[in-house]
């Protein structure tokens, strides 16, 4: 799901007096902005709001926490502050004990059953964060069965808090608490109380599922994602809610029908050709999310890094060098800074990143400059519905800020850990992988007492052996008195090392060399040949074959005779061109040698472009 916020003035709209309203032509997409996104996987989805009846696992007092088996991978950790139990005052974080005496070990005991709410999803290595004192959310009001009076959604201005706060004191709530969410605005008391006995019947509810159910056992979910999101944040100050789902759409009609009648004609359903995502510019934003680089109107970017405990946003004025003549360098940075801090906010709400943020402004001189940038952060913050503090910006230009970190972000749920380097974003270069490997070859070759070694490697990195005229190979063979052959593909990691075959050097040859003289091969000649002017260079998984007359036909494929093999390199001439486009006034052969097909007959080392193929080392 997406939320669109209008960029500029959207004309107002007619409602329609049917219930199933179609969306018949894209709206224009300079109109609108992607604000926020919301994604969930059907395997993982978030259990945030979910309600489990769990069995206290462990009580540990030097943390004031217990961990909580609700039936899931990993416990749940439920701290003290988040203790809820009736008629006792629980002792809050390092207060230590309550007013009566008692700590967390005296609360809560290994193996005792208790009713939880998840309050924040596991994230990475850590399980759900859980809290005693339960919710249940509608669309007007969240009800609290252990809570106490009615507290009103601080977003809204004071007047309307006021009215809404005499509205729900006549609400009679038997002794719970209730929370006047946001979307209030504008309710009336018949709204809140119709709401509330439908909050009413889901709490009965849930007594009677924590009675009849065995911990661990979940007793509660949360509502889906579409359902979550409009009534979490619809409401009449947005124009409509546009759906391309036929099931997804007699949901929102029916929960609408039943909370707030006069949204339901504000609810479409899409029937277009053109996908809704593309139509309103969504897949293109999204895709945009993965980017670490983020281009800013003027020329400057943001480049955004993710730690394990923080994220770090950089801004660089980039190609922005100023405006006029007279544009001064205190200038050019603090506009830079002023259109960054807006992005910044935006690619926070996009990307849903939580938890400790820094951003690292470029340096202005000038104080009043750092209290635009600063304001411009801040007010743009105000549209942001997550919880977050920032922190003065610093001499330094870098700005500190929390937000509140409930549930994995676009990123992580889009993505995997990349399988080749576990995530860390590098891996060993080829030139480090060899010089591993010639350690582990020279201990081969004091483990063995054949002549000569045929090894499997990826050919990126064999060809730190065979290029620059095998000079490297050659050290190595001279030192241990051994030959090194090299068999491999493209395909293999490359710090793949195997032994395929140990013996007398005949028989190594036979099994390495990928090539016979006289035979025919299809290739694409990739590049001309760097010491042989007129000739090109073909590769087959890195194995280089040099190409007499090749030169003209580069990014071509053509086949050819191997007239020359050697363990490294193998020379070749072209045949399907003519005798004198090719330079070759020889005669034609009159066998017919069989032919191969692309990669050759055999798997083989590769060789670094750019060698001396034209030596074909064929000792």
């Amino acid at each position: 799901m997406a939320l669109l916020e209008a960029a500029g003035t959207v004309s107002s709209r007619k409602p329609s007096s049917t219930t199933t309203r179609r969306r018949r032509k894209p709206a224009p997409s300079s109109e609108y902005t992607v604000a926020e996104l919301y994604l969930e996987r059907r395997g993982s989805r978030s259990i945030v709001g979910n309600i489990y009846k769990g069995r206290v696992d462990n009580v540990l007092a030097g943390l004031e926490a217990a961990f909580v088996d609700i039936g899931l991978e990993k416990n749940g950790f439920l701290h003290v502050d988040e203790i809820v139990l009736p008629g006792v005052e629980a002792p809050r974080r390092g207060r230590g004990a309550g007013r009566d005496g008692r700590n967390i070990t005296d609360m809560l005991k290994p193996g005792q059953e208790i009713v939880v709410q998840v309050v924040k999803d596991p994230l990475k290595t850590k399980g759900a964060r859980l809290s005693m004192d339960l919710t249940i959310a509608g669309r007007y009001m969240v009800y609290a069965p252990y809570g106490e009076g009615v507290g009103v959604s601080r977003r809204l201005d004071d007047k309307e808090r006021e009215r809404l706060r005499k509205e729900a004191a006549k609400l009679d709530l038997k002794g719970a608490g209730a929370i006047i969410r946001t979307a209030a605005q504008g309710a009336k008391r018949a709204d809140l109380e119709r709401e509330l006995v439908y909050l009413f019947k889901l709490g009965e509810v849930l007594q009677k599922r924590v009675a009849e159910t065995q911990a661990p056992a979940l007793v509660f979910q949360e509502a889906d994602l579409s359902v979550r999101v409009v009534r979490d944040i619809f409401s009449a100050d947005f124009e409509r809610a546009v759906v391309d789902d036929p099931k997804q759409h007699h949901r929102l009609v029916s929960f609408f029908s039943r909370t707030a009648p006069e949204l339901v004609d504000q609810v479409e359903l899409w029937e277009e050709d053109t996908p809704l995502f593309e139509a309103y510019g969504v897949e293109q934003v999204l895709d945009s999310t993965l980017s670490r680089r983020v281009d800013l109107p003027s020329g400057g970017y943001l480049m955004i890094d993710y730690a394990e405990a923080l994220t770090v946003i950089d801004v660089n004025s980039g190609s922005f060098i100023g405006r006029g003549k007279g544009a001064r360098l205190e200038d050019t940075i603090t506009k830079t800074n002023l259109e960054a801090a807006d992005e910044v906010v935006r690619q926070l709400r996009l990307r849903d990143i939580g938890g400790i943020i820094v951003i690292d402004f470029i340096d202005m001189a000038r104080a009043r400059n750092r209290d635009a940038v600063l304001k411009t952060l801040r007010k743009a913050l105000d549209e942001d519905r997550t919880k977050t503090f920032v922190v003065e910006i610093s001499p330094l230009g870098l700005v500190e800020m929390t937000r509140q970190n409930v549930t994995d972000g676009v990123r992580e749920i889009m993505t995997r850990p990349c399988p080749t380097c576990d995530g860390e974003g590098v891996i060993k270069s080829e030139e480090t992988i060899a010089i591993e490997f010639e350690r582990r070859m020279r201990d081969l070759a004091k483990e063995t007492d054949a002549e000569a070694i045929l090894l499997q490697m990826n050919p990126r990195v064999s060809a730190e052996f065979t290029g620059n005229e095998a000079r490297a190979l050659h050290a190595v063979e001279e030192e241990t008195g051994k030959w090194f052959h090299f068999e491999g593909s493209e395909g293999l990691p490359l710090d793949h090392f195997r032994v395929l075959l140990e013996g007398d050097r005949e028989q190594v040859l036979e099994r390495a060399l990928p090539f016979r003289e006289g035979e025919e091969v299809h290739v694409e000649i990739v590049e001309p040949h760097m010491y042989s002017p007129g000739d090109a260079v073909a590769k087959i998984d890195g194995y280089i074959i040099s190409i007499t007359g090749g030169t003209k036909y580069v990014g071509e494929k053509h086949l050819v005779r191997i007239d020359e093999v050697g363990r490294t390199a193998a020379v070749a001439s072209l045949l399907d061109v003519p005798a004198a486009e090719n330079g070759d006034s020889g005669d034609e052969l009159e066998s017919k040698p069989r032919r191969r097909g692309r990669r050759g007959g055999r798997r083989r080392s590769g060789a670094k472009a750019g060698s001396a193929a034209g030596s074909s080392d064929s000792e």
